[in-house]
């Protein structure tokens, strides 16, 4: 199993274990330690301090891998639960595993557990796109532009110019132009002397 999917709060739970089952005699509540703190306060330390200081430790480091984008998957959440599960289990049918340190360490695989859930569903339903660095942005070539030629325009081919309908005016044809050549003479033997033509009769006196 990778170091990515394996669940860290097992580490003191199973120290824990280790005590209760292999090192009966060894009992929690006995300091194994005493520091003087700068108020001349003298501060005993148990096993049991240093049990939830460490799970404490490894829950901050759970939640920081559960931060990462991908670092989380499904049987890491499955594993995590299995831990709490088992943790909760001891807790409650075992009478050697009935006390505060050990409650307090099976609250902290139920928190990792969930914090590895809502993390999960966050990364989910608010995807961040990754910006590009600067000597990406630098690095990467401007692009160019080339004019493309326009298209020539078809020709507009010549419209006719039409008169609406109720504008029509009718075209005169042109008239023939003959040549010009001697008019023809009617005959009127009543207007025109000529050959052949009878005498008039003698106008009355005056």
């Amino acid at each position: 199993m990778s170091m990515v999917g394996f669940p860290l709060l097992l580490i003191p739970l199973t120290i824990y274990n280790i005590i209760v089952f292999l090192m009966p005699g060894v009992t929690l509540a006995e300091p194994l330690l005493t520091l003087t703190l700068m108020s001349g306060a003298e501060w005993p330390v148990t096993l049991s301090d240093i049990l939830l200081a460490l799970g404490i430790l490894l829950l901050l480091l759970e939640v920081m891998k559960g931060a990462r984008p991908g670092a989380k998957y499904l049987t890491d959440h499955l594993l995590s639960l299995i831990v709490f599960g088992a943790a909760g289990a001891e807790f409650l049918l075992w009478p050697k595993f009935g006390t505060s340190t050990y409650f307090l360490l099976s609250l902290l695989s139920l928190v990792d557990f969930l914090s590895g859930i809502a993390l999960r569903a966050r990364r989910g339903s608010v995807p961040v796109a990754a910006a590009p660095s600067r000597k990406q942005a630098s690095a990467a070539p401007e692009p160019q532009f080339e004019p493309v030629p326009e298209p020539a325009a078809p020709a507009a081919a010549p419209v006719a110019e039409t008169a609406p309908p109720d504008r029509v005016e009718p075209k005169m044809a042109p008239a023939e132009i003959t040549p010009a050549g001697p008019s023809p003479e009617v005959a009127s033997p009543g207007l025109q002397p000529g050959e052949g033509s009878p005498p008039s009769p003698e106008a009355p006196p005056r």
